[in-house]
C-alpha cells in the first residue's frame, strides 16, 4: 500500500509516468469514465479549502467513483476531541482511499500509520502539498515541455506556503534548474527549506528587480507588501504599486496572475489551453487513475 506524503516520494521516472496520464485523461476522457467504478474516496478536511477539496471529489467522480468526507474540523468528531489516529482508523474501513488536509505539519504521517487504505497528503500545515506540486509541474511541462535548464521565481509567502516547499523540493532534482526568491523579510523561505534543498544551488533572494524568470508564482496576500519589495526597471526606478503588479511582471511575456497558490500563480498558462483551473481535476485524476 502506498501513501503519498511527499512529493520525494515519487522518483522523476514516476512523475513524468503521472504526468503522462493527465495529459492522456486530458485528450481521452471518456476512456476514463469507469477507471474508479465501485471505488471510495474519503476527504478528511480538517481545514477549510475550496480548490483542493472539489478538484479531489471532481476527480474521483469523473473517474466513476463516489465521496464522502468533511470539510473542517468542526463538522468532525474531532470537535469532541477524537484523535486524528481513531478518525482515520475508522474512515478507512469505509473508503478505498483517503485525501487527507490538517493544520498540523506531520499529521498525515501519523494518519498513514493507523489507515488500512492508501493516504494522500492534501495539505499539512505550512509542510508540504504533494498533489499542488504535481499540478504545478504538469502547468509547467505543458507550456515548456521540459524540467530541466529552467529559472522559477516564487513570488509572496514564501514562508508558510507549504505549495512553494514541496514544488521547490521537487524541481531541485531536475539538471540546471535555478531559483528566484521574492518576498518580504517577514515571509521569506524557511532555513529548513534551504538547508534541505537548496545547499549549493544558484538561488536569488530577491528585493529589487524581476526579469528572466520562466515562471512566476505569486500569492494575492502578498500585495500588501508588494510596494516594499518589488521595484521596475533600474533604467526607471520606483515603487511598484500592488495594483501593477501583474501587468509589469507580464510585459517580460511569462505566463503570471496574482493568485492564492502556486498552481493558480500559473493559470494564465493552463487557460492556454483552454482547461482553466481543471488542471488540479486531472492530475488528481492520474493519481487515482494509476
Amino acid at each position: 500500500m502506498n501513501h503519498l506524503i511527499d512529493i520525494l516520494q515519487l522518483s522523476t521516472q514516476e512523475i513524468d509516468e503521472l504526468v503522462a496520464k493527465a495529459n492522456d485523461i486530458i485528450a481521452r476522457p471518456e476512456a476514463y469514465a469507469h477507471k474508479c467504478d465501485g471505488k471510495i474516496l474519503a476527504t478528511l478536511f480538517f481545514e477549510p479549502s475550496t480548490r483542493t477539496r472539489l478538484s479531489f471529489e471532481s476527480a474521483m467522480l469523473s473517474l466513476g467513483g463516489k465521496v464522502l468526507g468533511f470539510s473542517s474540523a468542526s463538522s468532525s468528531s474531532a470537535s469532541k476531541g477524537e484523535s486524528v489516529s481513531d478518525t482515520i482508523r475508522t474512515v478507512s474501513c469505509y473508503s478505498d482511499i483517503i485525501a487527507m488536509r490538517h493544520p498540523k505539519e506531520g499529521a498525515p504521517v501519523v494518519a498513514s500509520m493507523h489507515t488500512a487504505v492508501p493516504l494522500i497528503n492534501a495539505g499539512d500545515g505550512g509542510h508540504f502539498h504533494p498533489t499542488q506540486t504535481l499540478a504545478d509541474l504538469l502547468t509547467i511541462h505543458h507550456e515548456k515541455g521540459t524540467f530541466d535548464n529552467l529559472t522559477i521565481g516564487l513570488c509572496g509567502d514564501l514562508k508558510y506556503g507549504r505549495t512553494v516547499h514541496s514544488l521547490i523540493a521537487a524541481m531541485t532534482r531536475y539538471k540546471n534548474v535555478k531559483f528566484v526568491l521574492i518576498s518580504p523579510e517577514e515571509l521569506r523561505l524557511p532555513q529548513f527549506v534551504i538547508d534541505d534543498y537548496l545547499k549549493g544551488r544558484e538561488l536569488t533572494i530577491l528585493t529589487g528587480v524581476l526579469g528572466d524568470k520562466d515562471f512566476h508564482c505569486m500569492y494575492a496576500n502578498v500585495a500588501p507588501f508588494a510596494k516594499e519589495f518589488i521595484t521596475v526597471t533600474p533604467g526607471n526606478p520606483r515603487a511598484l504599486d500592488a495594483k501593477d503588479l501583474a501587468k509589469y511582471l507580464a510585459t517580460f511575456g511569462k505566463p503570471v496572475t496574482p493568485c492564492e497558490t502556486v498552481a493558480d500563480g500559473v493559470k494564465l498558462a493552463v487557460e492556454h489551453a483552454g482547461k482553466g483551473g481543471v488542471v488540479l481535476c486531472y492530475i488528481k485524476a492520474a493519481v487515482a487513475a494509476l
